[in-house]
């Protein structure tokens, strides 16, 4: 009989910590066409998106290097930053409690 064939997972590389991960296990950070910078959960949204690991470590490390800033090509003022963090925490959280 022939093997099933398995499917691809695209991998993404994370901001943060610069790992390569499977693309489900990482979150998506957007910034809109008009210019908003937001989480994405589905994964989905249009924009110009980066990768970053379900932990706020890694999204801190992103935005203290500039390195999210420089994928999104855009400024990340501070209180994006906050309400990147807590996003991340409960998107964390959220995941946990399943």
């Amino acid at each position: 009989m022939a093997e099933a064939k398995k499917k691809k997972i695209p991998t993404r590389r994370c901001v943060g910590c610069g790992e390569h991960k499977p693309k489900p296990e990482l979150l998506r950070v957007v910034r809109s066409p008009d210019g908003a910078v937001a989480l994405d959960p589905t994964g989905k949204r249009s924009g110009r998106g980066a990768y970053v690991c379900r932990s706020t470590e890694c999204l801190r490390r992103a935005i203290k290097s500039r390195a999210l800033a420089r994928n999104l090509e855009c400024a990340i003022p501070d209180g994006v930053a906050e309400a990147l963090t807590a996003a991340i925490e409960a998107a964390v959280s959220e995941e946990n409690e399943r």
